[in-house]
């Protein structure tokens, strides 16, 4: 019991100091000043100090930051670490069928930190500029040819202000005579476009590719299926993500975000419109026949109307055993000029015409069951069948839905080999944005995953480790927002202790056995002596019941050996009353030891 109210005291006192600690911070934000000793000062100073160097968190673990180094061939690798935009181009060109005042690619890049950089050094391309086009690429080491090593695109992407409608998507041009940087635009030839893109709630992932008709010589986009995964997150959280494209000889892709694959598929399967188109299409000259039947039902043509049907009969009668309720009054209308309202002094009569009071309801109506002309309601018309028809019979002519008949597609051809695509030579950034500071960092072109995923590992992995050396805990949190809110102290006492107060409750809180004082000053036998008593008790009756048995039976003997000894008469006398029951008196007695007589040997 002790426990438990000491317990109580505890919690109670801890939540007024917690109380008086936020009446304190009140106080000392308001007007008035408040007199205090000199000692109580110097004791809440010190308290303070202690306070502070207790819940100061551990000083955040450091990061640093070096920047990236391919660890095998790459065919691209940029971390833009060394401050500049060399080797990048920006293009003059002008957009088609726009108006002049945005058409061209004026929209601003520039190299700089990352907003909040946890990594002092880690330097980024950012679009800084919004409601402009922009367009920056730069060469390849050497032109990618797809043959028989896979193509691995990755590079990382921060909304440092979220996203209100704009792409992040990259384009691998194609090689071509005529690919001038310089004029880099919208129409440019690409082989491959991949990124993030977003409008309004559409968040999407593109991956695109054009494929080459080997027949036409045209170039048609190929878009991937739609990724199941929800990538909202990634447009609005404000982190730098990493986006990876992983394409294979044998044609298989898969797309990756921080690392996991949201996407993945195969260019023969999951491309839309699909890469090889089918062999048979439908004769765009076949017509449908005149006396082609496709009605599956007809109506009876040897259905006859019955005589008893009537067309005309109404669907709604008056119900004709309705009666008027008691108190209707038909002479008053529902409505009537309101009298308290009164003409406007500007009404003009020429202008406005006669002026008439607005209508209200009439309050003799509130009283009664209605006002006006009492009318029947109306009720279903039981006779009522509508306009007759036909019943519907199967239509034994029936042919089924036409359809044009197939024929071989003129334009068919099987690229089994998609992969095998346009070599392209430059990387560029083709975009329109509504949001400022698009950050880019750490592009790389490969063919080696290990390659790929060190390049990610000293980049991005980097940037990952800083912004979770630099996140408080959950208990750091919890400290901050209490030493701003000093009333959390009070929901965090009864959050942890309570739940602690109420297990020590129910633990303690069962009846007490009596202590052995208490048992020795009532002089009450305690319960571990009263059954050991117990247990001695009936040991010893049992030995007792024993004993009396075996006493029993020596006296039976020795009286068998007296009756042997006695004379002839009394052993008459003695078988005379032996054939009388002999009582329970003269057993007692005789069993009794005065009454015995000495054993003969």
């Amino acid at each position: 019991m002790e426990l438990k109210w000491l317990l109580y005291v505890t919690l109670l006192a801890l939540g007024t100091l917690a109380v008086q600690a936020h009446d304190m911070d009140d106080d000392n934000n308001g007007d008035d000043v408040v007199d205090i000793e000199d000692d109580l000062d110097d004791g809440i100073e010190e308290a303070e100090e202690s306070k502070s160097e207790m819940s100061a968190p551990p000083p955040t673990p450091k990061v640093t930051y070096r920047a990236p180094v391919p660890t095998g061939e790459v065919y691209f690798a940029e971390s833009f670490d060394k401050g500049t935009l060399d080797g990048w181009i920006l293009s003059r060109a002008k957009k088609d069928d726009t108006d002049d005042e945005i058409a061209k690619y004026d929209g601003k890049w520039e190299v700089q930190d990352m907003k909040d950089t946890k990594l002092p050094g880690d330097k980024g391309l950012v679009l800084v500029t919004r409601a402009k086009h922009h367009a920056i690429s730069s060469k390849l080491s050497k032109p990618f040819v797809f043959d028989t090593k896979p193509l691995i695109i990755q590079y990382e992407v921060n909304f440092q202000n979220g996203i209100e409608c704009g792409g992040a998507y990259v384009k691998l041009l194609s090689k071509t005579p005529e690919l001038n940087l310089d004029q880099f635009h919208d129409k440019t030839p690409y082989t491959i476009m991949f990124g993030p893109d977003k409008c309004g709630e559409d968040y999407k992932l593109h991956f695109i590719f054009r494929h080459k008709n080997p027949k036409t010589g045209k170039y048609e986009e190929k878009h991937a299926k739609r990724p199941d995964a929800d990538l909202k997150t990634y447009f609005t959280d404000k982190k730098t993500h990493l986006y990876t494209l992983v394409l294979n000889p044998d044609n298989s892709f898969e797309i990756l975000v921080d690392q996991t694959v949201v996407n993945s598929g195969n260019l023969l399967n999951d491309m839309s419109p699909p890469v090889n188109p089918p062999r048979e299409i439908e004769d765009p000259n076949d017509q449908k026949p005149e006396d082609w039947d496709e009605r599956p039902k007809i109506p009876d043509p040897d259905a006859v109307k019955p005589d008893d049907w009537d067309e005309d009969a109404p669907a709604k009668i008056a119900d004709e055993n309705a009666v008027k309720p008691e108190g209707w009054l038909d002479d008053e209308p529902e409505y009537v000029a309101d009298p308290d309202a009164e003409k406007p002094e500007d009404w003009d009569e020429d202008m406005d015409g006669e002026w008439e009071a607005p209508q209200i309801a009439n309050p003799k109506c509130e009283t009664s069951p209605g006002c006006g002309t009492w009318q029947r309601p109306m009720i279903d018309n039981p006779n009522y069948k509508g306009k007759w028809k036909p019943p519907m019979i199967d239509n034994v002519n029936y042919q089924g839905i036409w359809k044009p008949r197939k024929i071989p597609n003129p334009d068919f051809f099987e690229d089994l080999e998609p992969f095998k695509m346009t070599p392209f030579s430059a990387v560029g950034l083709e975009l329109w944005s509504m949001t400022s500071d698009i950050f880019f960092d750490n592009f790389i072109i490969c063919t080696e995953r290990a390659v790929a995923d060190d390049w990610a590992s000293d980049g991005w992995g980097l940037k990952k480790a800083a912004d979770g050396a630099a996140e408080p805990g959950v208990v750091g949190q919890m400290m901050a927002a209490a030493e701003e809110r000093p009333w959390l102290w009070v929901v965090y006492i009864l959050t942890v202790a309570l739940p602690v107060f109420l297990v020590v409750l129910f633990c303690c809180s069962g009846k007490k056995q009596p202590s052995a004082a208490e048992y020795k000053k009532t002089d009450a036998p305690q319960p571990d002596v009263m059954d050991e008593e117990k247990e001695e008790e009936k040991d010893k009756g049992g030995k007792e019941e024993e004993e009396e048995e075996e006493e029993a039976n020596e006296e039976k003997l020795g009286s068998d050996a007296d009756i042997g000894s006695a004379s002839q008469e009394e052993e008459e006398e003695e078988e005379e009353e032996d054939r009388k029951p002999a009582s329970e008196e003269e057993e007692t007695v005789n069993r009794s030891p005065r009454n015995r007589k000495p054993r003969k040997d």
